[in-house]
């Protein structure tokens, strides 16, 4: 294998594949990169046996050939190489290692056969679904911090794709939770999307679909099957294995009837709750709030860091009430608040609060109170 490639284009496609690797391994092919030379392009995959991320950039090639490098170790060379830098990369069967050389810079690298390296099989998805990038690129800033960290409950650590229809309307809609609070956001179903199935896509899969979006055009391509599903972004492509298991019923915990309104200025709301929350225990990080006609008063108690009390104004006209949350959790909320205003909408004192955007109605955030 023998070509010349440009730096940016070079950069630009290990950047996309070498974060599928994980940093440490004990199958030594998979801290490798499988490069394929052929035509006028270079390929490039990179799996951790649940998600493959390839992609190809234009080359130069004299040689045709595939062989995997170590990617991370790649990458960190290319990206070190000065700007407009012409990059050779060549192996040849008299020195079993890759020669990377780009003016004179010359790094010999450890190669493992290309036959070994581990391809996932694309069969079984649905035909492609073409999503609006900023639609996608909605709906999972818009849930994925609600994604569960928590390895028990398996079916929580992802984001569940699904299609529904909502009053006569067809919807995609995406929805994370770890149990303490929910996110949901929604858009209008893309052209072809009626009938697949619902997936729960891995957290790693959306942090890494979500990175690869940022250098989509206007629109992706979405496939789906129940044991997988694939982005593809142009010349760049992500397949992922998804979760095995039941989403739960999460209409269950949307509250419907919650008819105690609160309207409350979103930034000033959210620069209270840090600031009172300053001197929170950290596991719990309870904050106390007390709802009265007009306004807002947030309490935390620490028993070895004190007290702290902000007093805030509210567009509040029912009974008084109190209830406690997590202030990390309210703090999440409020970050993906784009209109100026947020609007609480509570039942008990001990019932799940929803929070809606007057600025985007296709978005619902459910809270769990604590429990002081």
């Amino acid at each position: 294998m023998k070509l010349t490639i440009e730096r940016a284009a070079l950069l630009k496609a290990l950047g996309h594949v070498q974060s599928a690797v994980e940093r440490r391994n004990t199958i030594p092919i998979l801290s490798n990169v499988l490069l394929s030379a052929e035509g006028e392009r270079l390929s490039f995959s990179a799996t951790d046996l649940d998600l493959e991320i390839t992609d190809e950039a234009l080359a130069q090639v004299d040689q045709p050939g595939q062989i995997t490098a170590p990617a991370h170790t790649l990458y960190e060379i290319v990206r070190k190489l000065p700007e407009g830098a012409d990059v050779s990369l060549s192996f040849t069967g008299e020195d079993p290692r890759l020669t990377v050389q780009a003016g004179r810079s010359r790094f010999n690298l450890p190669v493992l056969p290309a036959g070994d390296f581990p391809v996932m099989s694309a069969e079984g998805l649905s035909g492609r679904i073409g999503v609006d990038v900023n639609e996608l690129i909605r709906l999972i800033d818009k849930t994925r911090f609600a994604i569960s960290t928590e390895e028990t409950r398996y079916y929580l650590n992802g984001l569940y794709l699904h299609v529904v229809n909502d009053g006569g309307v067809q919807k995609l809609r995406a929805v994370a939770t770890d149990g303490h609070r929910l996110a949901l956001a929604e858009m209008p179903a893309p052209e072809g999307s009626v009938g697949a199935p619902g997936v729960i896509v891995p957290r790693k899969t959306i942090g890494e679909a979500r990175r690869l979006l940022d250098d989509a055009g206007e629109q992706i391509d979405l496939q789906l099957s129940p044991q997988k599903v694939r982005f593809e972004l142009g010349g760049a492509a992500l397949t992922s294995k998804v979760i095995d298991g039941s989403f739960p019923d999460y209409g269950r915990v949307i509250p419907k009837d919650n008819d105690r309104i609160l309207r409350v200025d979103n930034k000033l709301f959210a620069k209270a709750v840090d600031r009172v929350a300053t001197i929170s225990a950290e596991k719990s990080r309870s904050v106390r709030m007390a709802i009265e006609p007009g306004r807002i008063i947030l309490t935390v108690r620490n028993m070895e860091a004190g007290q702290a009390v902000e007093e805030i104004e509210a567009d509040y006209s029912g009974e008084a009430f109190e209830l406690s949350f997590n202030a990390r959790y309210i703090l999440d909320v409020t970050d993906q608040i784009t209109a100026p205003e947020a609007e609480f909408r509570f039942g008990g004192p001990n019932d799940p609060a929803l929070v809606l955007d007057p600025a985007d109605s296709d978005v619902q955030y459910v809270l769990m109170p604590l429990r002081v």
